[in-house]
């Protein structure tokens, strides 16, 4: 019973701890720098109070070999998936979880019956109405024939929407494995209808498709050591969890389609062209980018149709899932990319219609990602890394996304889309260290991938060129959200974020940002973010796991940051209040009295002491004279100095040592300089000090100012020089909301307004004259351009009847052209000359029977 209350009393003590209680004794009730440990899992044997796996880490592992066909004429997929389950968990489980992701498009999911109604107003577009219509009518989701053993047995299940609980005949003890074999098919979704990460688009002008196949098969849901079984619903928005495991996967395709896949293919010479494999087997010599599907190729195989199959088989180590693409309009280009010891491919797919930018800009994004993302976290460990252009914009996968920016019609393309594919492919291949194998819980913290992998996004675009137009990462890309309402903190499960590219874009990689840039510094936070990646490669870390490497391998507690950015939704608006200036005063009474003259000389007037001088009063003293005394006489001085005061003064300098009188003789400015926190985010407080020399300087104040006070402080200057001037974030570096209060003295900002002309206002009446006159306008124009008709078909038709004079004949060069035209007509027409001659004499008769009545021929 002892060990029992003793246990409860330290877990209520816990409890308590973790939220800081009001303290109605300070100014600031909050404690901003109040430790974040108890808020975070207590370290144990698998994830270690230092931020790295612990002794006895384990995560369960799933193996896959499946066999899918693909069916181009209905757009569907039909295969067997076998699973081979690792228990590596000290756990004995009963049964298992497996994802149906396909199920979140039937309309009875809780993804389609718990959406919020969209807006729709007075207007809508067609192709939102459309994407509803669309959904409304898809059939869509998992048809799971059977759920067996490999020997065929069935195995009782249960499906509760997007998740299946597969019952297991006995209990899988730690070290054990299992296998279960699946039969099913679904219908791919039309992507350019009905938003989803995967799916087909259609091409009405040559009648074909290209698929971007994802979340196509039954996968193993998470079993961890921080929440045991991982199975959120797929909602839509938290991404997956998945387990790492060996692929064995074979496509069955049309034989004159090109399928792009997770993998190293295992049959090259069952699906590819000789020429393919002589292109691939050249390019891997040099080191740069080769068609091996030329864009002539793709044009001429997407008219082919062949009833042949294809199955081309694709094998993947160690990955945790798995994606493909296949069409016939693919080109097909690759070049090799030196990573450590190893040659990776970096190979990129797509259709003319994306030509000319994804040649030149794809496949040279995704080396570009592989140089930068390894420098900062570890070297890419896959043979390939592919980009497919397709429907879905952006989508990442196990060595393959899919990007969507394609150029115009005509090939011109804007500098947004030049800029969306490169960063959209920096954004998506980068997606494979995080987190692909740095393997976090997308379904409950999106940020660990989204957010992470922003930030090494910003600092690749950065290293693409000079004033690369980055979206995300520079913090004053962050004020307008930050200053924003309807908001929740980064630590919020993925179903639940508000402002989503925001939050779990935008603010983690703007608080990364800063946090290398200005709170650690480049070389600590380069050197603890590369820890970080390399003890969670290939395991799954949690946000503690993530705050206490940083905070070790830096050497810096970092509590404040984390609560502040990741735990709430405060945001920095830190303001200058205001400035004191102190001065040694040295006691010398001598020195004193003449300020003292010299302040008041330099004091203006009060308004009575003015007026009563410029209309001087008879003052009662200087009629009745007997009232004046010692202190009206000349002698007096109030500022005077007494021969005492010099004595006393020189015996308080007699006391003193040779530096304390030097201290006396300093002219040293004291500048008190008074901040306040008003968007309840502490940070350090980068501060330009601008001097009366012209000179400034750069100073920051380390965030632990606020620690006995969060809400204001005061900070000292000493200087020898004259401020005129203070500057807060002059480099724009902490993401505050608020600039108009960053300066000393106050800085007016300028608001513009445009100049218009005031027009009038246009009431029904006069909107019902001036449609009246334009269609007036209208079919004046239609008469005369028939009028103009009329009368050039009359002067053709008068001559074609007018016979030429013998002694007019027509020119050498006339009569060419004469034949030139006839031989073209005779080449252009079907019909067969006589009948072209029975026209032509019909045509000349009404031409006569026309004029013979005095009319206008017809117009022909």
């Amino acid at each position: 019973m002892l060990l029992l209350a003793l246990g409860f009393s330290f877990t209520l003590a816990r409890q308590v701890d973790a939220q800081p209680l009001p303290n109605p004794k300070h100014s600031d009730a909050t404690d901003r720098f109040h430790p974040l440990e108890p808020w975070l899992p207590t370290p144990n044997v698998y994830r270690t109070a230092s931020g790295a796996p612990g002794p006895q880490y384990w995560q369960q592992r799933a193996d896959y070999k499946i066999d899918i066909a693909l069916n181009d004429e209905n757009q569907s997929l039909r295969g067997t998936c076998q699973i081979t389950y690792h228990n590596q968990s000290p756990d004995t489980l009963d049964y298992l979880w497996v994802q149906l992701d396909q199920n979140r498009f039937k309309n009875d999911s809780a993804a389609i019956t718990s959406k919020s109604a969209p807006g729709i107003g007075s207007s809508a577009s067609f192709s939102f109405v459309e994407s509803m219509l669309a959904q409304e009518a898809f059939d869509g989701g998992y048809k799971i024939q059977s759920v067996t053993d490999p020997k065929g047995n069935e195995i009782d299940h249960l499906i509760v929407d997007t998740m299946m609980r597969v019952d297991l005949p006995k209990p899988l003890a730690p070290g054990q494995s299992t296998q279960l074999k699946l039969e099913y098919s679904y219908n791919i979704v039309d992507a350019t209808m009905i938003r989803a990460r995967g799916g087909y688009e259609y091409f009405e002008d040559d009648e074909n498709y290209i698929y971007e196949i994802a979340q196509w098969f039954p996968r193993m849901a998470a079993y961890t050591d921080y929440t045991g079984w991982q199975h959120h619903q797929f909602l839509g928005s938290g991404e997956f969890t998945l387990e790492l495991g060996d692929y064995d996967v074979r496509i069955d395709v049309p034989a004159d389609m090109v399928v792009a896949s997770t993998g190293t293919l295992a049959n090259p010479n069952d699906v590819l062209k000789p020429e393919w494999k002589e292109r691939l087997a050249e390019m891997k010599k040099g080191d740069d980018l080769q068609f091996i599907v030329t864009p002539e190729e793709a044009k001429a195989n997407q008219k082919s149709r062949v009833e042949d199959r294809a199955v081309w088989n694709f094998k993947a180590k160690n990955v945790r899932d798995f994606a493909f693409a296949a069409s016939r309009k693919f080109i097909w280009d690759a070049m090799p990319v030196t990573v450590g010891d190893q040659t990776v491919l970096a190979m990129s797919y797509y259709p003319n219609e994306a030509e000319p930018l994804w040649s030149q800009y794809s496949t040279e994004s995704i080396a570009h990602t592989l140089d930068v993302y390894g420098r900062y976290s570890f070297e890419y460990p896959y043979e390939v890394a592919i980009s497919v252009n397709g429907p879905v914009y952006g989508m990442e996968y196990p060595m393959i996304c899919f990007n969507g920016p394609r150029p115009e019609d005509d090939g011109t393309y804007s500098k947004a889309t030049k800029y969306g594919l490169i960063s959209v492919i920096i954004h998506e291949v980068g997606h494979n260290f995080f987190p692909m194998i740095v393997n976090s819980d997308e379904r409950q913290w999106t940020w660990m991938d989204e957010g992470l992998n922003t930030f090494l996004q910003y600092l690749t675009e950065q290293e693409w060129e000079d004033d690369y137009p980055s979206r995300r990462g520079p913090p004053e890309k962050i004020v307008p959200y930050m200053r924003g309402n309807n908001q929740r903190p980064i630590m919020t499960s993925s179903d639940e974020i508000l402002q989503f590219g925001s939050n779990a874009y935008g603010k983690p990689a703007t608080a990364l940002n800063i946090l290398r840039e200005t709170v650690l510094g480049r070389e600590r936070f380069d050197y603890a973010f590369s820890q970080y990646a390399k003890r969670w490669k290939f395991k799954r870390p949690t946000p503690s796991d993530f705050f206490r490497t940083m905070e070790d391998a830096s050497g810096t507690d970092l509590d404040w940051f984390w609560r502040g950015w990741f735990y709430s939704t405060d945001h920095v608006d830190i303001a200058i209040d205001g400035v004191e200036l102190y001065l040694i005063d040295s006691g010398d009474p001598d020195e004193a009295a003449e300020r003292k003259r010299k302040e008041k000389d330099a004091r203006d007037d009060n308004i009575t002491d003015e007026r009563n001088r410029a209309l001087p009063l008879r003052r009662r003293i200087d009629w009745r004279p007997g009232l004046k005394d010692f202190y009206n006489s000349p002698d007096y001085d109030e500022e005077k100095v007494e021969e005492q005061d010099r004595e006393n003064y020189q015996q308080f300098l007699d006391k003193l040592s040779d530096e304390q009188r030097s201290l006396l003789r300093r002219t040293t400015r004291f500048y008190v300089v008074k901040f306040s926190n008003r968007g309840g985010l502490v940070m350090p407080i980068p501060l330009r000090i601008h001097y009366a020399d012209n000179t400034s300087e750069d100073v920051q104040i380390p965030v632990e100012i606020w620690r006995f006070n969060g809400k204001e402080v005061k900070r000292l200057f000493l200087s020898e020089k004259e401020i005129v001037r203070l500057e807060l974030d002059p480099k724009r570096e902490i993401a505050d909301t608020d600039g108009g209060n960053n300066h000393w003295p106050p800085k007016l900002q300028p608001s513009r307004f445009k100049l218009y002309q005031k027009g009038k206002s246009s009431n029904p009446m006069r909107k019902a004259e001036e449609a009246a006159k334009r269609k007036e306008e209208k079919k004046k124009k239609e008469e005369e351009a028939a009028k103009k008709e009329g009368e050039k078909a009359s002067e053709d038709a008068v001559a074609e009847d007018k016979e030429p004079k013998s002694d007019d004949p027509p020119k050498k060069a006339d009569k060419e052209i004469e034949k030139e035209s006839a031989e073209s007509n005779s080449e252009e027409s079907d019909e067969p000359k006589d009948t072209k001659a029975n026209k032509k004499k019909a045509k000349a008769d009404a031409k006569k029977k026309a004029a013979a009545e005095d009319k206008e021929p017809a117009s022909e």
